[in-house]
């Protein structure tokens, strides 16, 4: 136990090996690339940017990289009782609470209590302190997915708007009818 009261700091993990785990093998297949395509087109059909299909498929997909968070605080606010057991744990044993690749730091002293996780890479997933309780954070994985299939969206509604627009200017010229006038 260091003065400051924390008892267990994390080490972060850089190896690639790592940050593999943490992704989970997530990527941007050519389905759910296909399946973004359609939703995207609907949508600019309907003039909606990131309907509900969409957001939803995000959310499934965000979740398969995501650390397990309700089980964390879950095994956490079983052994919050007795904090001083929690306080002498070693490495050892917090692997076992938490399971690999899961590390926490415990405060304990200063202005308050506080308890912070964080997963194989290093990245805080969550915090407890007292009196506000757990706060979940974004890890880098979840973060590289968002910005994948947002991206992938962003691309393909575009492309749908473009295609939408040439046609209603197509039909413009064709019919003789300019609808500006």
């Amino acid at each position: 136990m260091d003065i400051a009261g924390i008892v267990k700091g994390h080490q972060t993990k850089s190896t690639a090996a790592g940050k593999m785990a943490s992704r989970k093998g997530w990527k941007l297949s050519d389905s759910l690339q296909k399946k973004i395509t359609e939703y995207a087109r609907e949508d600019a059909a309907e003039n909606v940017y990131m309907g509900k299909k969409f957001l939803s498929l995000r959310k499934s997909e965000v979740a398969k990289v995501a650390p397990d968070r309700a089980a964390l605080m879950g095994k956490l606010n079983q052994d919050m009782a007795d904090m001083k057991k929690i306080r002498e744990a070693d490495e050892r044993w917090l692997c076992i609470l938490f399971g690999e690749p899961y590390e926490a730091e415990f405060q304990s002293e200063g202005m308050g209590s506080a308890i912070h996780v964080y997963d194989g890479n290093g990245d805080e997933i969550l915090t407890y302190t007292a009196g506000v309780g757990w706060h979940e954070k974004e890890s880098k994985a979840e973060t590289e997915v968002h910005g994948a299939l947002k991206a992938a969206y962003y691309d393909a509604f575009r492309a749908a708007r473009k295609e939408i627009n040439s046609e209603v200017a197509g039909m413009k010229v064709q019919g003789g009818f300019d609808a500006r006038a």
